[in-house]
């Protein structure tokens, strides 16, 4: 009888080795970049300058830049409403998200999705979704056409806590598994579905690790505000996937500072709760690693007005942008209903 193969867990591939001065360079960068393009989005809409409302991911940076720092050109990104830092991070132009966000012809769209749309394909990020777990099918049918094509190409499907208790969130890990798609499948659990403490509706501690075990999966639960130890997570899976040896899931613990949408002060969250998590930013946990590491103020002084001059500059120009022409406008949308568009 043929012996069966040693499964691998994670921690094969998993290094202690350290990540290295560029690399460390480069995650600090992404982290700034989303925490201040978000911050300006947060001050247009003060300003009137932005529509409707958003989802921001500040204080969930060292996620998207973990893994955009470790993802190669040609992977595929999947992420939810609060999706702005993860298309950043793949090389989506500040420019493009800004001005998408105040409906601008410079966006990446056109200024006709708006916040919780943001796609921009030829960087492999495919779109933010806002209906909740609908993007896992779609990400496991993205991992599928990889693996029949044999491209090397991996899935990175990006959801909230609140996505655990949702259907798709167990068909998609089941046929995943089931097919050895390469496909990680990265929870961001920031403690609330919405305004509900996700420990009040789910049976198990960690809504996604403790299910891991229900498709065969390992049970992975990673600090999302430490840049380095998604990183890490992020380029074991990787080479997980890309080896043939199906797909993970990471559980990433972090916390949002503020409310769920523009429209939530977040009054709901227990005294002390917000202040604790601040303690534990992760701009400033990993500001201080540099300098441990024996980067010079200076140098990362310099890091932190390069990037803020930079989004000033694509402020700027988003802003000048004109709003989309009808004829623009009238263009990739729906018709009369049917199969038929008015391109």
């Amino acid at each position: 009888m043929a012996k069966e193969p040693e499964k691998k867990s994670l921690k094969n591939y998993v290094s202690n080795d350290d990540i290295g001065e560029d690399v460390r360079r480069e995650l600090f960068r992404l982290q700034l970049e989303c925490r201040h393009v978000e911050q300006k989005a947060y001050d247009l809409f003060l300003q009137n300058l932005i529509k409707g409302t958003s989802h921001l991911g500040l204080g969930q940076e060292a996620i998207a830049a973990g893994f955009g720092g470790a993802m190669k050109e040609g992977d595929y990104t999947f992420c939810t409403y609060r999706g702005h830092n993860h298309t950043l991070v793949r090389g989506a132009s500040m420019t493009g998200v800004l001005g998408e966000l105040m409906g601008r012809q410079c966006g990446l769209l056109g200024g006709k999705g708006g916040s919780m749309h943001l796609t921009s394909v030829e960087h492999g990020a495919m779109g933010s979704y806002a209906i909740i777990g609908a993007h896992l099918p779609i990400a496991i049918g993205a991992a599928w056409s990889a693996q029949y094509r044999k491209s090397d190409q991996v899935t990175v499907c990006f959801f909230g806590d609140g996505t655990t208790n949702i259907g798709a969130f167990h068909e998609a890990l089941n046929m995943a598994q089931v097919w050895k798609l390469p496909v990680i499948f990265v929870c961001e659990n920031n403690l609330y579905m919405e305004y509900t403490p996700i420990s009040e509706v789910t049976a198990v501690e960690n809504p996604a690790a403790d299910r891991a075990s229900a498709y065969g999966l390992e049970s992975i639960i990673v600090d999302g505000n430490d840049a380095d130890e998604v990183y890490r997570h992020a380029m074991a899976a990787l080479e997980k996937a890309r080896e043939g040896e199906g797909p993970s899931l990471i559980e990433a613990k972090t916390y949002r500072h503020s409310g769920h949408s523009r429209a939530d002060p977040g009054d709901y969250r227990p005294d002390g709760e917000l202040e604790s998590w601040l303690k534990r930013d992760p701009l400033p946990m990993y500001r201080n690693r540099l300098l441990e590491f024996g980067l010079a103020e200076d140098e990362v002084v310099e890091m932190e007005e390069e990037v803020i001059k930079r989004v000033d500059e694509a402020t700027e120009i988003a802003k000048s942008s004109p709003p989309p022409t009808e004829e623009v406008m009238a263009t990739e949308v729906w018709a009369d209903g049917s199969s038929t568009w008015r391109n």
